[in-house]
């Protein structure tokens, strides 16, 4: 039974609003991106701690243990997010900026994969874990370190098109087609 998708309807809910999971069975596999951040801000102390050999309280390379737990948690977004489907991801990116002026530490995850859906949810996992894993390594030093701005950035593919965080849509692009 396929469904007309209307704006500002919930995907995840039937028409009794109860949850399900969207059939994505007839859809064509084709490249999917996507692209999420988040920001992990503490001391500028914490922050040189982090950074140096060590780590903070000697736990070991604290961007190395991150990075290992986004591609980790990537691969795990199903298990953790229950209407996700599982997906064939072909490649994952994680990037880390230290920025002083927070200060702190920007993550930015780039997933691709192919398949009959997006890679949003997987993008996100992987930047809100990874955050929480430069968190778990340092808190033994500061425990008022704080993660925000968990976001998507930008996502391709698929039939909705490119879409781009601060980018005012074309009105012409397939992600305004009705159909």
């Amino acid at each position: 039974m396929k469904r007309a998708r209307l704006p500002g309807v919930l995907s995840h809910l039937d028409e009794r609003g109860a949850a399900r999971m969207v059939d994505v069975g007839g859809k064509p596999e084709t490249a999917r991106r996507a692209v999420a951040s988040a920001e992990v801000r503490m001391s500028a102390a914490t922050l040189a701690l982090a950074l140096s050999a060590a780590g903070a309280r000697g736990k070991g390379d604290v961007l190395a243990t991150a990075r290992l737990a986004a591609v980790m948690a990537c691969k795990r977004t199903a298990d953790l997010i229950p209407l996700c489907h599982p997906v064939r991801v072909v490649g994952t990116d994680v990037a880390f900026t230290i920025d002083r002026r927070l200060p702190g530490v920007r993550v930015q995850v780039t997933v691709d994969a192919v398949d009959r859906t997006g890679v949003e949810m997987e993008a996100m996992v992987a930047a809100s874990v990874a955050a929480l894993t430069i968190y778990d390594m340092v808190k033994g030093v500061e425990r008022g370190v704080e993660i925000g701005a968990l976001r998507l950035l930008e996502k391709s593919g698929g039939r909705s098109g490119v879409w781009r965080r601060g980018v005012k849509p074309n009105p012409r692009s397939a992600s305004n087609r009705k159909g």
